[in-house]
């Protein structure tokens, strides 16, 4: 079968020197972005962008990829040792992984976040395997006007990832849109929106853009909100589970990776939403679901399934696509256009060695994350004692290094600035940035489409409706918009928003 002379390619790939250690580096920077709460894995890849724009493609992606979904397994550690999730997906393994600390039972239940975890992270590996291949070859046959409908897809779906109001996420795709037309028209030459300035012809930079509103954004926040914490850290103790534990976590984690992968591939899905999904499921199905929220071993179990399975499988609509099902998608989008990769189902067939390495990468990754979660608990721990207005001088002048190395230019250092505090006060609005960034990165690719859909039928625009694909993804898309802009919808993403303040 073509799978297995594929994953070959994949193993050759992902087994260079290079990339084991980058895919370690990545892991081991995602466990500690997971353990240290306010940075989160959004911003981390932000900052290291700069980093990997002399790496090898896949060597890049991979490390990135590492730091994503490396942060779901040390965000657990946190939350059941402290009471203080690192990640926010992390937030329901604390109902009942605390609990069981404080019953003297940390270590079983990190080791069953662990293992879970590893399970998870395993079968999310062969269901992208199994399914990116098929999507990517349909997607082959999209022409221009296909492509369009896709993208307007997938503008639409980022609204899902945002939880407030409608009309501000919108506004914020709009602006996302705007800044990422800025430049010079490569049809015509006429420069746009650069108000005179030569800084400008070349458009803003994805990079400075990207460490502006999520890394410096997100210290501005933190700064404004950081505190010592307090919590008292339990005593770890005996770390493998019982095999009465054993038999109690095996079900939870199968049902919480079936949740998972499913719920990773749908827009505003991912790590998230499946964890708090499959713990309420999980409390109803569960023999023993009177010790939910009293130290429950399967609550600890099904939650970091089901956030490290969606967290892998939102890897299949932006490998096979080119479409992200989150932000941090769009964020590995930015770093594959940075290094000059069209996203897309062409990925597939022009750097295979990229597409199935970055796919064996994550199981290699995934082997890695239990050595260094459950044998180095103490470490990670310790770094909870490492005060933030002593780490966040470093981490601003390593942006700014770090965004002036990529093209010698005082202008993007400027631009992080600006971008840095454009983020900080647009939240505080109640304005979200996963929208932004979407339409920052799909804009001037739903441009490109548009246009030559539109001369390939020149000048017809009812091409976006004629074509049956095309006509059913823009339903999908108005169906979407409809959707979450139901007033009962719209009211209950409103109470998410304040909750989430």
């Amino acid at each position: 079968m073509d799978i297995f002379a594929n994953l070959e390619l994949g193993f050759a790939s992902a087994f260079q020197t290079v990339n084991l250690l980058y895919c370690f580096l990545g892991v081991l920077l995602g466990t500690i972005i997971g353990v240290l709460p306010g940075i989160g894995p959004l911003a981390t890849m932000a900052m290291l962008l700069p980093l990997t724009f002399g790496l090898d493609p896949t060597t890049s992606l991979i490390m990135l990829a590492g730091i994503y979904y490396g942060s779901q397994y040390g965000g657990s550690t946190t939350a059941i040792l402290l009471n203080l999730p690192g990640e926010s997906s992390s937030a329901v393994t604390t109902i009942d992984g605390y609990q069981m600390a404080q019953r003297g039972r940390a270590g079983p239940a990190l080791a069953a976040a662990g293992l879970s975890s590893f399970f998870a992270g395993t079968v999310a590996t062969i269901v992208i395997a199994v399914v990116a291949r098929p999507l990517t070859a349909m997607a082959l046959s999209f022409g221009p006007a296909e492509y369009f409908s896709l993208m307007m897809v997938g503008l639409v779906s980022s609204i899902a990832l945002a939880s407030g109001s409608v009309i501000k996420a919108i506004a914020m795709i709009c602006l996302g849109l705007l800044l990422g037309l800025t430049g010079t028209d490569i049809n015509t030459g006429t420069p746009r929106f650069t108000f005179g300035s030569l800084d400008l012809l070349d458009g803003f930079d994805f990079v400075a853009i990207a460490v502006g509103m999520f890394g410096i954004g997100e210290i501005l926040r933190n700064l404004e909100t950081s505190s010592s914490g307090g919590g008292v850290i339990s005593k770890v103790g005996r770390l493998w589970p019982s095999k009465s534990d054993f038999t109690r976590i095996l079900g939870p984690s199968v049902r919480g990776t079936v949740i998972g992968s499913l719920l990773g591939v749908l827009p505003g899905g991912g790590a998230l939403l499946s964890s708090f999904v499959a713990y309420n499921v999980e409390k109803k199905v569960s023999k023993n679901s009177s010790e939910f929220g009293k130290g429950a071993i399967e609550g600890v179990a099904a939650p970091e399934a089901a956030n490290n399975a969606g967290a892998q499988t939102s890897f299949i609509p932006m490998l096979s696509l080119g479409i992200p099902s989150n932000v941090v998608m769009a964020m590995m989008i930015g770093a594959m256009v940075m290094q000059g990769i069209v996203p897309g189902p062409n990925v597939v067939t022009s750097h295979p060695d990229l597409f199935w390495g970055l796919i064996v990468s994550m199981w290699i990754g995934n082997a890695m994350l239990v050595v260094l979660n459950l044998p180095l608990v103490g470490i990670w721990v310790t770094l909870l004692r490492v005060p933030y207005d002593v780490l966040f001088p470093s981490i601003i002048a390593f942006c700014c290094i770090g965004v002036f190395s990529v093209e010698n230019s005082p202008f993007s250092v400027n631009v992080i600035i600006g971008a840095g505090l454009a983020g900080y006060f647009l939240v505080k609005i109640g304005c979200e940035l996963p929208p932004f960034i979407l339409g920052f990165i799909l804009g001037p690719m739903l441009e490109e489409h548009f246009r030559r859909a539109m001369l390939i039928s020149a000048g017809d625009p009812f091409v976006f409706v004629q074509r049956p694909i095309s006509a059913v993804l823009l339903l999908i898309a108005l169906a979407t918009l409809v959707a979450v802009s139901l007033p009962a919808i719209s009211r209950k993403r409103t109470e998410v928003f304040v909750e989430d303040d």
